[in-house]
């Protein structure tokens, strides 16, 4: 399958990913926008990425020319290569100083407040 190239960074990826969650975290830092792709829950159910990326496993990041760059080790080394946004440090300093906001269970507690129907 030939991967038509985009303009825009494209990510692959599912909010409570642990992996997504840190390659977001150096989109952010490097200054990038990205679009992101909700998956489906669960590999099995992810046809699409599949087809497009020849795997079920998240994250994969789809550069500006269309190349595929799968799992968050693959995605760091290739977002190595790109120069450092202007606040990374100090995007850095303030994911440090959520870390307890983080760790506290204030996400599931908000999302609490939108049930599922």
């Amino acid at each position: 399958m030939t991967v038509q190239p985009k303009s825009h960074l494209v990510l692959y990826q599912a909010e409570w990913c642990p992996f997504s969650s840190a390659v977001r975290e150096l989109l952010t830092e490097l200054g990038l926008d990205v679009v992101l792709r909700q998956v489906e829950p669960f590999p099995e159910q992810r046809a699409h990425l599949r087809e497009l990326a020849g795997t079920d496993e998240i994250p994969v990041l789809q550069a500006e020319d269309g190349h595929l760059f799968r799992g968050t080790r693959e995605i760091f080394v290739h977002l190595a290569t790109r120069e450092p946004g202007r606040f990374a440090a100090t995007h850095r300093r303030r994911y440090a100083e959520h870390r307890e906001a983080r760790e506290s269970g204030a996400t599931e507690r908000l999302l609490g407040h939108f049930p599922l129907r």
